[in-house]
């Protein structure tokens, strides 16, 4: 993925249930983010359309997965298995072998593919965040 391919990223997480779009997912943030990782973010293509994504990156010790997004027309063809093993392949090449996805309680049909891949919810932590300035979109 490249920033060249915000627009349609963007177009394809907004139109997908499930998935939300803050404010923190904005151009210039998605760049930032970008170029912080380096070639694990990843689109898949069928002809000139994008129809999957997949961003991730990490801390130096653990891998993070964000917005695995498929059409739903092209959904149970492979499309996001692949995209996750080749994010969690490249990972793995920077020394990174753990990796977390945070999905919304209310994504039913994302608890189901994660779990289905062999990912363990956890129950042992929660995640707390704090936004400074107080926007609540951020």
């Amino acid at each position: 993925m490249t920033i060249e391919d915000y627009d349609a990223v963007i177009e394809l997480m907004k139109r997908t249930p499930g998935v939300t779009f803050r404010d923190a997912d904005s151009r210039a943030a998605t760049q930032r983010y970008l170029e912080r990782n380096p070639g694990l973010s990843l689109v898949a293509t069928v002809g000139d359309g994008i129809v999957g994504c997949l961003m991730s990156g990490h801390d130096g010790r653990r891998g993070y997965l964000q917005h695995l997004v498929v059409e739903p027309a092209h959904r149970r063809k492979g499309i996001a298995n692949a995209l996750v093993t080749t994010c969690l392949d490249e990972l793995e090449s920077l020394g990174i072998v753990k990796s977390h996805v945070d999905v919304l309680k209310s994504n039913r049909l994302a608890h189901s593919y994660w779990k289905s891949q062999g990912w363990a919810l956890r129950a042992d932590i929660d995640r707390y965040s704090f936004i400074r300035g107080g926007n609540s979109n951020a």
